[in-house]
């Protein structure tokens, strides 16, 4: 087969697609030119920057499309029940990039409790302010609130027990096995009131994003809200008010309403700890993504 990765791959999943005789082309096209691009394709492989919306899918109606595989979790890049329903099948890696995932919303979690970002940032300013980043926070004994309790809130959970955190976790498909006595489901109200971090691990919803002006009044003040899933699932200018006023600690985010981003007075604020959406972005992810994407090519039509 012929393999369109438009996003890039690993190295190793693309030798192995070679191996197996397939051929594979890492070229990024703009939206107006890959639909007929595509066609020359049997498999599209994307990640996050692709966009696969329906104009993309009626210009390769008829053609040799037949997959869209998406490099990861989420597939809300991708218009699937449209794809679907003209005949292109559409999966994605959810096995993959979980732990990095979680791990890099951790990894926010501590740098927004001990200013390890902002402090980072003035010693490469040649300034020592060791008395301006004193008031630092432990995780330990805090509790965290995990919207969306897949397999990315999971393993976050997993990680927050470990160092002894109390876990609440809100989602519409609940595993009664998974609760203990460091964690329970609540509904989202509760999860808002009693959590002193915050953090988001669901695909963009429609309406109102998750973090608005009105679930930002039901959190505790001196909360800390983490980004790692979609940006369309914060108000920006709702998140900032609330970063100004002192409602909020601070805010981790790994991804945002436009990428790249130019809302500086956000990505710029001296409470933000800030990634380009490099979640999935470890070699050990990308290994997993890739090897995932054979599978998936190599057991589709079976």
């Amino acid at each position: 087969m012929r393999i369109l990765a438009t996003d890039g791959m690993d190295k190793s999943g693309v030798l192995a697609l070679t191996q197996k005789g397939h051929e594979v082309v890492e070229q990024f096209y703009p939206p107006e030119e890959l639909g007929e691009k595509v066609k020359e394709f049997d498999v599209l492989v994307v990640r996050s920057a692709t966009k696969v919306r329906a104009p993309i899918i009626d210009a390769a109606k008829g053609s040799k499309l037949k997959l869209i595989i998406r490099g990861g979790v989420g597939v809300d890049n991708i218009d699937v029940e449209y794809a679907e329903k003209n005949g292109i099948a559409v999966r994605n890696t959810p096995r993959s990039s979980s732990d990095s995932v979680a791990e890099l919303a951790l990894a926010h979690m501590f740098s927004v409790a001990r200013f390890i970002s902002a402090a980072g940032h003035t010693m490469r300013e040649d300034k020592w302010e060791k008395k301006a980043y004193g008031g630092g926070i432990e995780l330990m004994d805090k509790t965290v609130g995990i919207i969306g309790y897949g397999r990315i809130g999971q393993a976050l959970g997993r990680r927050c027990i470990a160092l002894g955190m109390k876990v609440l976790a809100y989602d519409v498909f609940k595993i009664p096995s998974l609760e203990c006595d460091a964690m329970k489901y609540v509904e989202l109200d509760e999860l808002l009131a009693n959590s002193d971090f915050i953090s988001l691990h669901t695909p963009s919803l429609d309406g109102k994003p998750l973090v608005n002006a009105d679930t930002i009044a039901k959190m505790k003040t001196g909360a800390v809200v983490i980004n790692t899933s979609r940006g369309g699932n914060v108000d920006e200018r709702a998140l900032l008010e609330a970063l100004d006023s002192g409602k909020l600690r601070g805010a981790g985010l790994d991804v945002f309403a436009e990428e790249p981003s130019k809302n500086a007075a956000l990505y710029g604020h001296p409470k933000v700890s800030c990634t380009p959406h490099i979640g999935a972005a470890t070699g050990e992810a990308q290994k997993r993504i890739g090897a995932e994407i054979v599978e998936l090519i190599e057991n589709f039509g079976k």
